[in-house]
């Protein structure tokens, strides 16, 4: 007897226990009761049971959580054509939300991962339908923000079937495949390239003109100051020879008697030096006279 009520007792706290459950803060729960989601008897709404202590059936209800919070979807990037059938590389990511728990406890079985990939077909279809519709240009240059709200329009629509309401749909960056990349980079060398070698021709054109001006300014300043030089030089001469001939015209047996000397002088400079002349020959004139009489 005891032994009976020991386990009544046992049954009892357990059942008391099992009818208890505990909503966390940032989830609500819906009970599954056969399999159904259970609904208000009089509205025939799903009953939602907010953060806090609710009762259930014990051993016939089933509670399942989900989290009420603002989720975000932010996977790999995918490709998409635009109406150019020019691919694109789009990196985006979703701000979403149930709405609908029943519907999405049916459609999903609860699970955020499957819900998130259906989110993402349903995300992915309303920009594939918004870039063909746009040329790149259109894209880069101030309709993301139009491209984005319609997105999420279309979007929103077909998750209400998932009881999942779209806040927000943003696209984060926009690329080109890489082997376009690759070639878009290789044209703009080329294009570079080219505008250089232009470049470098025409320098080296004007370096070419430059060099020819300077050169022939050089070539006429050194043939001005060689004919500047030659007029100087002859003017000295003429000058010298002025000299010389006032010289000579003043003291000519002077000046016959001086220049013999220097003709000694550089004659006799190096002993290994040999002279073949006449004996009488004028240039030993002064040798044997002072004044050069024979």
């Amino acid at each position: 007897m005891k032994n009976l009520l020991l386990v009544l007792i046992v049954a009892l706290i357990g059942l008391g226990f099992g009818s208890i459950f505990v909503v966390e803060e940032g989830h609500k729960a819906i009970v599954i009761q056969f399999g159904k989601v259970q609904r208000d008897s009089e509205t025939q709404e799903t009953r939602v049971f907010e953060p806090g202590i609710h009762f259930k059936l014990p051993l016939f209800d089933k509670v399942k959580q989900l989290d009420a919070r603002i989720q975000t979807l932010d996977d790999s990037p995918g490709r998409f054509v635009t109406s150019e059938k020019k691919d694109l590389i789009v990196d985006s990511y979703v701000k979403w939300k149930i709405s609908d728990f029943s519907a999405y406890y049916l459609s999903t079985g609860g699970f955020k991962d499957q819900a998130e990939a259906l989110l993402k077909q349903k995300v992915n279809n309303g920009l594939r339908t918004e870039f063909g519709t746009r040329t790149i240009t259109e894209i880069v240059s101030g309709e993301r923000s139009e491209l984005m709200q319609k997105a999420m329009t279309q979007t929103s629509q077909s998750a209400t079937e998932l009881g999942i309401e779209i806040v927000d749909v943003r696209v984060k960056q926009i690329n080109l495949p890489q082997e376009v990349s690759n070639s878009i980079f290789q044209r703009m060398r080329a294009e570079r390239s080219a505008v250089a070698r232009e470049h470098r021709s025409q320098g080296q054109e004007q370096a070419a003109i430059l060099k020819a001006n300077i050169d022939a300014k050089v070539t006429v300043m050194l043939a001005d100051a060689e004919r500047n030089a030659r007029k100087v030089k002859g003017e000295g001469d003429a000058a010298a020879a002025k000299i010389y001939a006032d010289a000579y015209t003043k003291n000519a047996e002077f000046y016959s008697f001086l220049r013999s000397m220097d003709a000694y002088q550089k004659s006799f400079a190096d002993k290994q030096d040999v002279l073949i002349l006449e004996p009488d020959s004028d240039f030993f004139k002064y040798m044997k006279d002072a004044k050069g009489k024979k």
